[in-house]
């Protein structure tokens, strides 16, 4: 499945953004989602995830209470809410679709666990 992340940019401290993750050619209604990010000379990490239905997600403690993963099957699109932005969430964020996460048991939060990414959106919060 092709994926397009959007919605990156440059923020202030303490700023929301929200992102969208969209797929052409085949629906992500029977894929569990995900969001990682890189920042600059780091590793990709797990940011957050969800399962099919919308009905679960869980989240990377750093994100945790600032970060909402959500999805819109009908409008095969996944979102991530970002409220509360730190300059330490500067990075890339990639979304990826697994064919795993037909519930929260089964939803991988490591990026081997995710068969599809898309191309990465930039953001950069300022202090």
């Amino acid at each position: 499945v092709q994926l397009q992340a959007s919605g990156g940019g440059l923020v202030q401290a303490g700023d929301s953004l929200r992102l969208s993750c969209t797929a052409s050619r085949r629906s992500l209604r029977y894929y569990g989602m995900g969001w990682f990010r890189q920042a600059p000379g780091k590793e990709r990490d797990f940011v957050a995830a969800i399962t099919w239905s919308g009905g679960d997600a869980v989240y990377a403690d750093s994100v945790k209470d600032r970060f909402t993963i959500s999805r819109d099957n009908a409008k095969n699109t996944v979102y991530l809410q970002m409220n509360r932005l730190r300059p330490e969430d500067t990075a890339v964020y990639y979304c990826a679709a697994s064919t795993r996460g037909g519930s929260i048991v089964g939803l991988p939060t490591a990026s081997i666990g995710f068969n599809s990414w898309g191309q990465g959106t930039l953001v950069t919060v300022s202090s």
